[in-house]
């Protein structure tokens, strides 16, 4: 069966529980705990000093390392009386950020960077790992997919890391610390993570040109509407969380430690069994696990999140499993006769079941080269799926045309019920069957 351990907090490291310690060796393996990544920024300031690890709430962490320069003008004063404006939003984004902000707060202060930089979900995805722009942006962090593949993001059928909590703050902070390196201000590298420096480097040399400033003020005038702002709201929630009273505003308590630790995987497992094992809602896990787009976890050394608590729970639980950990695996369409309907009978499952694993609308069929995702039979049960195919995998679609045919054809010849028919089908069904009628009668 699959191996599994406990790994050390992200984010000052928790230690193994007594579940973790007494879990069966076949289960549990202990000589795979994980270290934390040792950061490789370059200090944009000193680090943090120890006052910070004696704040009892995050919020007073973040204030500590206060480290932008302030702005003050009427965005500024916009934002902040839209968000005096509307406490629900900032309690209901507070909540969410009580998961992440202790893990994005301790990765700041390893890089040396303002902690203020914490609070950019804030402006970016309101601390929801699953939001999606319009540009296909995802994630807490809001990568689109060229700069998220920059940045070592993977993005497969299987998992998007640019919804991964670590990961994505991996990557976020150090395209952040890249972007300071480059302009040298931090109200740039803001303007540019949002805008694109490309588009911030030529606002500059424009600015050069006429003899003007290069800050981030007398640059706005260039920028579009929402990268003029951006630097505002940040600003705008910065000034909140260092004075939420001043505000009429009440921020939620964060306790200054690890809300999760890891769990490090060898072996498939599906995301049901996982939020079972830890006794966890599945909200809650999809909560600290969004990266995952389907209902098995593959991959060997494939990290899971869990809150302390539920660690230890799931090590013990575990170790009294018994039963396979993954009910999924894999098929290639190799024919477009391959329907739906077709692998529903082959895998003893209903063709829902399938379109649901996979996310494939009704009334489409799955084009030859696809890999699906479909129940384990006997011969799969212990073979989990590899690397290579979870990488790779891809699920292309198009229309059933075969049953638009056949509902044409239908609608043709008549060969529909009343109910479902087009009424000119309908209406010339009655007017022969009244002739037939009235010819019976004549004779």
């Amino acid at each position: 069966m699959a191996l599994l351990s406990l790994a050390p907090g992200i984010s000052r490291a928790l230690d193994s529980g007594p579940a973790a310690a007494t879990a069966s060796a076949a289960l549990i393996s202990q000589s795979a705990l994980l270290a934390a990544k040792p950061a490789s920024a370059t200090p944009a300031k000193p680090a943090i000093n120890e006052d910070a690890f004696r704040e009892t709430d995050v919020w007073g962490r973040i204030r500590t390392g206060y480290a932008i320069p302030d702005l003050s003008n009427s965005l500024v004063s916009k934002h902040v009386t839209y968000y005096s404006a509307h406490p629900e939003h900032m309690s209901r984004t507070g909540e969410r950020a009580s998961r992440y902000l202790f893990h994005v707060v301790t990765e700041l202060e390893k890089r040396g960077m303002p902690t203020e930089l914490a609070l950019l979900p804030f402006i970016e995805s309101a601390f929801n790992p699953q939001a999606l722009s319009s540009a296909n942006a995802a994630g807490l962090w809001q990568f689109v997919p060229g700069t998220g593949r920059d940045y070592n993001l993977k993005q497969t059928a299987f998992k998007d890391d640019r919804r991964s909590v670590l990961s994505s703050t991996d990557a976020a902070l150090s395209y952040l610390q890249r972007l300071y390196d480059m302009f040298g201000d931090w109200q740039l590298a803001l303007a540019a993570y949002n805008w694109g420096e490309g588009n911030v480097q030529k606002a500059i040399k424009r600015n050069q040109a006429a003899g003007k400033a290069t800050d981030f003020e007398s640059l706005a005038e260039h920028m579009p509407a929402e990268t003029r702002n951006y630097v505002p709201r940040l600003q705008a929630v910065k000034n909140i969380v260092a004075n939420p009273a001043q505000y009429s505003l009440h921020l939620p308590h964060i306790d200054n430690q690890p809300y999760f630790t890891a769990i490090e995987k060898t072996s498939d497992i599906d995301m049901k069994v996982a939020a079972e094992l830890a006794e966890l809602p599945m909200e809650e896990f999809k909560a600290l696990n969004p990266q995952f787009n389907k209902p098995v976890i593959t991959g060997d050394e494939t990290q899971i999140l869990l809150p302390k608590a539920n660690a230890e729970k799931f090590a013990a639980n575990l170790a009294q499993w018994g039963r396979n950990l993954s009910s999924w695996t894999t098929h290639k369409i190799t024919s477009a006769r391959e329907r739906i309907e077709t692998l529903a009978s082959k895998f003893h499952t209903t063709p829902d079941v399938i379109r649901q694993a996979n996310n494939i609308p009704q009334k489409t069929v799955l084009k030859a080269g696809s890999t699906i995702l479909v129940p384990k039979t006997s011969a799969s049960l212990n073979v989990d799926i590899a690397p290579e195919i979870a990488d790779s995998a891809m699920v292309a679609l198009e229309a059933d045309r075969g049953q638009a045919k056949a509902s044409r054809y239908k609608q043709a010849t008549g060969e529909t019920n009343s109910k479902n028919a087009p009424v000119s089908l309908v209406k010339a069904r009655v007017s022969r069957d009244a002739a037939g009628k009235k010819k019976s009668r004549n004779n």
